[in-house]
This record gives structure tokens, C-alpha cells and sequence, in this order.
């Protein structure tokens, strides 16, 4: 089994900053994509970033230039650092990543249990 611990959520005014971190444990062979989610009330899920293995990186276009994901592949570890935070910001953040648990096995993906970001003056 797998789990993705989350920390790092709280509340920053307009224009601030935040680090989330994500760490993976567990039966882990390997991990290929891991990401930020985030979801607000009453709309769907949507992805924030991505980073691959080899340090590929994808981000939704309204972080761009503000948020930097980041990737410890020693420690199975992935940061979001968030700039310049806004008030649509506010929600909650998921980690996601995809790990193969043997080494010829499949990759399964993971949630995290979500941490709360509101952006708020």
C-alpha cells in the first residue's frame, strides 16, 4: 500500500505564499507522474501541475508563472510552491501520483487526503 502525506495548507492574504509538500511511502519501486490537484466548492477537480520522472513539468495555465513544482526523487517528495497567491486560489489541494509498488508490476494511481489553501485579506 501507498500513502501520500500532504503539508503545508493554511490561510495567506492576497499576494502571498505558500509551500505544499507531498510525500509518498510505502511499497514503492518506482513513481512516474506525481501532481497538485485542487478542487473549490461546488466546482469539479482540476490539475494544477505535473512533473514526470525525468523533471518534465506541466502546469494549468492561470498558475503559470506564479506556482513551481518541484521534485525530490530520493525522498519520493514533491513541492508546489505557490507565489502571488490570489483569492481563486482558495481551495483544496491534492496530491496525485502514479507508482508501481514491484518492479514488474503496474502503476497505480494515489490521492492524498487534501490540504485546505484559502487565499483571503
Amino acid at each position: 500500500q501507498v500513502q501520500l502525506v500532504e503539508s503545508g495548507g493554511g490561510l495567506v492574504q492576497p499576494g502571498g505564499s505558500l509551500r505544499l509538500s507531498c510525500a509518498a511511502s510505502g511499497s514503492i519501486f518506482s513513481i512516474n507522474v506525481m501532481g497538485w490537484y485542487r478542487q473549490a466548492p461546488g466546482k469539479e477537480r482540476e490539475l494544477v501541475a505535473a512533473i514526470t520522472g525525468g523533471d518534465s513539468t506541466n502546469y494549468a495555465t492561470s498558475v503559470k508563472g506564479r506556482f513551481t513544482l518541484s521534485r525530490d526523487n530520493a525522498k519520493n517528495t514533491v513541492y508546489l510552491q505557490m507565489n502571488s497567491l490570489k483569492p481563486k486560489d482558495t481551495a483544496v489541494y491534492y496530491c496525485n501520483a502514479d507508482v508501481r509498488a514491484y518492479r514488474y508490476g503496474y502503476y497505480n494511481e494515489y490521492w492524498g487526503q487534501g490540504t485546505q489553501v484559502t487565499v483571503s485579506s
